[in-house]
């Protein structure tokens, strides 16, 4: 198989990673003997015409003034003029808002009266509606617009080449492309087009079918014979059948595509030395064209290089063609990628990947797999599990295509549960309580919370400024404590340290932590006032002020205050709406 060595030396992986690159045509040499000049009017016009559209009665008289003039005036050929009125709507747009200036509400007729008196009197530069006409944006024919030039019939060999285009039958509008591509083929001299069209008929290329390949490929009338181009369509006449042959590969050149017929040529001698059997490969041609036709065929001699390396045979990779999924090769390409990632992502060795690519390439391209991080959690399993899945049954890859909806599987719960036990336990045993005693089976109700939640909580509380041993105290004193969110312990110590409290003091009271935060406000609020009313002790304890029922807190200390209660209801007002 005749591979390029540069394809050899790749990796598989990196050989598929490169196949999704884009190829780039070569740039275009400018078109010679004209010399250009920069327009701003052009763009800029172009862009005033994105604010607003004129009616379409309006454009028409439009149109009809502008024919008038071309036609008439300049004696430019009807068809030509004709073409120009009707596709160039950037610069009629242009010539609209210079004569009515806006004022869109203008009579129709007045507007054909308009336009025929300024035209009489500003003479246009053709070029602009003509290169527009064959189908480019002012911003792409604005270098094309000669220096020295406004009427386009004094370019006599412009139009000589351009009318030998036309009645040989490429669509006027097309021929934007060839200006863009090959603009060298308007400089040719009389006679030099027709001998070109000539030698492809002599070769037996079909006329209707050059004129298709034209308005993709204009670089076919560049040079001497595209020889690829003739090779291409004999074989693929010979392979489909002279009585469609042409007709049939018309259908396959689709208008916003290119042909690159070296890189067809070069697939179609790859896929004879797949299929031995010449009608075999005709027969998967006809049934799947894009193979040659996408991109020139330049992702199905990726894909071809690609399975090479996996090491399928000649056989194998014509088998995958002829069941082929009718989703293109640069799809197949890309969901084959996506699985390779897939397997990659979720630690599958390398060999185990080559194996399951070598025998499910067809089936791996045929869908596109969702990621691995939306697999891991919607299945509910880790990813050494995940991998078992694959590798036991590759085929079950397809329940997880994008825009299936995934069954969990209830069996790893059941794994999930022992493995937050063990965890819980290790975090008790941590905490000193002895193994299958009562107090650590007592231990488990109590905290609430995996394992590793309950460590994280454990940790924040440590590293909040306390020793690890006094925190272990602390939590076989008040449990209950780790059976909240770090945020809200934080925002409890926060507010401790901020009212001015050592940290310390949750090792003499660590329930201070169990108690709501609005409470501790409250109580503590309470105690600030009633302290600068000097009503209660000014170093009364922690535990005195949070840990006491409301009633004996408002007998012992609020209500020592004439205003106490009424202040009391106020906080715990304010307190509380704040929640």
């Amino acid at each position: 198989m005749n591979l390029c060595p540069e394809r050899r030396r790749r990796e598989p992986i990196l050989f598929l990673a490169h196949s999704l690159s884009k190829l780039t045509l070569s740039a275009v040499p400018p078109w010679p003997c004209l010399r250009f000049h920069s327009v701003k009017s052009a763009p800029e016009s172009a862009q005033k015409n994105c604010d607003f559209k004129f009616p379409s009665k309006v454009r028409r008289e439009a149109q009809a003034a502008l024919l008038e003039y071309l036609h008439s005036t300049r004696s430019l050929q009807f068809l030509d003029a004709d073409n120009m009125c009707k596709n160039s709507p950037f610069f009629l747009d242009d010539i609209l808002r210079k004569v009515l200036q806006k004022k869109i509400d203008t009579a129709a007729s007045d507007v054909r009266k308009s336009i025929s008196r300024y035209l009489r009197y500003h003479p246009i530069n053709e070029f602009e509606p003509f290169f527009e006409s064959t189908g480019l944006k002012p911003f792409e024919y604005l270098h094309l617009l000669p220096r020295d030039m406004m009427f386009i019939n004094d370019d006599t060999v412009l139009m000589e080449n351009y009318h030998t285009l036309c009645n040989y039958g490429v669509p006027r509008n097309k021929m934007g492309k060839i200006f863009k591509d090959s603009p060298q083929v308007f400089r040719y001299e009389s006679g030099v087009l027709v001998s070109k069209f000539q030698s492809y008929e002599e070769l037996r290329v079909a006329s209707s079918t050059l004129v298709k390949v034209i308005s993709l490929n204009p670089r076919v009338l560049v040079g001497d014979v595209d020889l690829y181009l003739v090779k291409v369509l004999e074989k693929l006449n010979r392979l489909v059948g002279e009585e469609k042959g042409s007709t049939w590969i018309e259908e396959q050149l689709l208008d916003e595509s290119s042909c690159n017929f070296g890189v067809m040529h070069e697939l179609l001698c790859l896929l004879e030395k797949v299929y031995s059997d010449e009608k075999l490969l005709g027969e998967m041609i006809g049934q799947h064209p894009f193979v040659v036709f996408e991109d020139s065929g330049v992702w199905t001699l990726s894909l071809i290089g690609f399975l090479v390396k996996l090491g399928l045979s000649l056989d194998q990779i014509a088998i995958i063609f002829v069941e082929f999924p009718q989703i293109g090769v640069l799809m197949f390409l890309s969901n084959l990628h996506k699985c390779l990632t897939f397997l990659s992502d979720i630690d599958m060795h390398a060999a185990e990947i080559g194996k399951i690519l070598q025998s499910h390439s067809l089936l791996m391209g045929s869908f596109t797999i969702k990621k691995s991080s939306s697999l891991l959690s919607s299945l509910n399993v880790g990813k050494k599990r995940l991998c078992k899945l694959v590798q036991d049954n590759p085929e079950g890859m397809q329940n997880w295509a994008v825009g299936k909806k995934i069954q969990p599987y209830p069996e790893d719960k059941e794994t999930r549960a022992l493995k937050t036990e063990f965890l819980k336990t290790k975090f008790l045993l941590s905490l000193g309580y002895e193994e299958n005693s009562g107090e650590i089976k007592q231990a488990f109700k109590l905290f609430r919370g995996k394992g590793d939640e309950l460590q994280e909580r454990f940790d924040f509380i440590v590293n909040a400024g306390l020793d690890v041993k006094d925190v272990r105290e602390m939590i076989k004193a008040s449990p209950q404590i780790l059976n909240q969110t770090t945020d809200m312990i934080n925002m409890k110590i926060e507010y401790l340290v901020n009212e001015g409290y050592p940290i310390s003091n949750l090792v003499n009271f660590p329930s201070f932590l169990s108690y709501t935060l609005c409470r501790v406000k409250l109580r503590l609020s309470m105690y600030n006032w009633l302290r600068d009313h000097r009503v209660v002790h000014p170093r009364l304890a922690l535990s005195t002020i949070v840990a006491c029922s409301e009633e004996l807190f408002l007998r012992l200390y609020v209500n020592q205050h004439p205003s106490g209660f009424q202040v009391w209801q106020d906080l715990k007002s304010e307190i509380y709406s704040e929640r």
